[in-house]
């Protein structure tokens, strides 16, 4: 069906859809890894020879994004440049390279009834994974699902429909070339916002996962809307914690790159918490460097204190998702201070601590419940692809499933395979 159609409507094109995947979610557990393999790799190769082509829609679907003065942070996100197709490239090879985990033993055990366990990886089957005006989401989601053996439905955000949609033709012919299904991976080309709520109601039951990725309003409407499992996370309320024992080069460098590397990315700090007992001393440098870099800062009273030209920060400054050069801060006592801000406010996403001391250090790591916890290193390298995972869907914040980037083996889920000798129970 095409959904340009006028006469078909998005319910019957999203349930064709829907139809198609499942069918495709049978096949693909049984899909060689070394097919698969090939098929990204060809995808690869193809995004790489229509690298000018794709980098034209982009820039016409940034300039109209601009047009309609989208915040800076959106159009960053939906802008690609050479160096980020580059990235793309290199992530559907290094998911290439990745061991196939579709059939892989995680635990093998018996009982002294003679039966022999197993238990074994296999695909999810059908995801749906939707988002923002993010093009690299479609290859790495796409990359991803099929790599694990799932078949996948892919909704971008209608911004940049027309660069999802070049980067998409690029993998489906990627995949067609090596024998994958038709459905094994899928693009809703309309932007009617029905399809959303088709893809939500679980396309009467071909949805086994849902994934969304992009701002509050969008998770917030899939998590209450979903009649699917749905793995996600919301704000990424990240903090940065420079203790007493901080080595104040250390804690200028990386909190100024976790700030404002990347200041749209879901892994960028909104708060530093500072050690009242070294806060006079590290604060001037850090703010120095922040400042120099153009960020705004805004401080509690203890901060203000000392440097009067912060900005009052104030209680709903701690549970901002700035995605901007604006930085929040705070004077705590010690770690336990800086644990007790952090469960209060963090979104439990990534959390870092500057400090040289390893028990220091130790307590924090294991104190914080948060999806990903650094020792002395950037709240930037929360990302799929520093993980050594290739690329991501995206960083889950939940407790259930998978925590943490969203890789391969996140995609899979797995069955008890038994096997005995005429064993009937007592």
């Amino acid at each position: 069906m095409n959904a340009l159609d006028k006469n078909i409507s998005v319910s019957a094109y999203m349930n064709d859809i829907g139809v198609k995947a499942r069918a495709a979610a049978r096949v693909m557990v049984k899909v060689p890894g070394e097919h698969k393999n090939a098929a990204l790799h060809a995808a690869a190769q193809i995004i790489a020879a229509r690298k000018d082509d794709i980098l034209a829609i982009n820039a016409e679907e940034v300039k109209a994004a601009i047009g309609r003065k989208q915040k800076a942070s959106f159009v960053d996100r939906m802008t690609l440049t050479p160096p980020r197709i580059d990235d793309i490239i290199t992530a559907l090879g290094d998911i290439a390279a990745q061991d196939d985990p579709v059939g892989k033993v995680m635990r093998k055990w018996s009982r002294p009834s003679g039966l022999d366990f197993e238990r074994v990886r296999t695909p999810i089957g059908v995801i749906a994974v939707i988002y923002e005006s993010r093009p690299n989401v479609t290859v790495d989601a796409a990359a991803i699902a099929v790599k694990a053996g799932n078949a996948v439905i892919l909704r971008g955000g209608s911004e940049c429909i027309g660069t999802s949609k070049a980067l998409f033709d690029c993998l489906q012919e990627g995949l067609a070339a090596n024998g994958l299904p038709e459905g094994a991976a899928q693009f809703v080309e309309t932007p009617d916002r029905a399809a959303v709520g088709a893809l939500l109601s679980g396309l009467d039951g071909n949805i086994d996962l849902v994934i969304p990725r992009g701002g509050k309003s969008l998770i917030a409407r899939v998590q209450s809307e979903a009649r699917a499992p749905v793995l996600s996370h919301l704000d990424g309320i990240c903090h940065v914690y420079i203790d007493r024992d901080a080595e104040l080069g250390k804690a200028v460098d990386i909190t100024l790159n976790s700030k404002m590397r990347r200041t749209g990315v879901c892994g960028a700090a909104e708060t530093l918490l500072i050690d009242r007992a070294r806060v006079e001393d590290l604060w001037p440098p850090i703010a120095s460097a922040l400042r120099e870099a153009g960020c705004v800062l805004r401080g509690d009273a203890a901060i203000r204190k000392i440097d009067d030209a912060a900005e009052p920060a104030t209680e709903e400054d701690w549970g901002t998702e700035y995605l901007a050069p604006v930085l929040s801060v705070a004077v705590v006592d010690g770690v336990a201070g800086a644990m007790a801000h952090i469960e209060k406010y963090s979104s439990a996403h990534t959390e870092a601590i500057v400090t040289e001391n390893q028990e220091t250090a130790d307590a924090f790591l294991s104190g914080v419940d948060s999806a990903i916890v650094f020792h002395n290193a950037s709240t930037q390298y929360a990302d799929g692809g520093e993980f050594g995972l290739g690329a991501e869907i995206g960083i889950a914040t939940g407790r259930l499933h998978a925590r943490g980037p969203v890789g391969v083996e996140e995609l899979t889920s797995y069955k008890n395979i038994v096997r005995g000798s005429g064993q009937i129970r007592p």
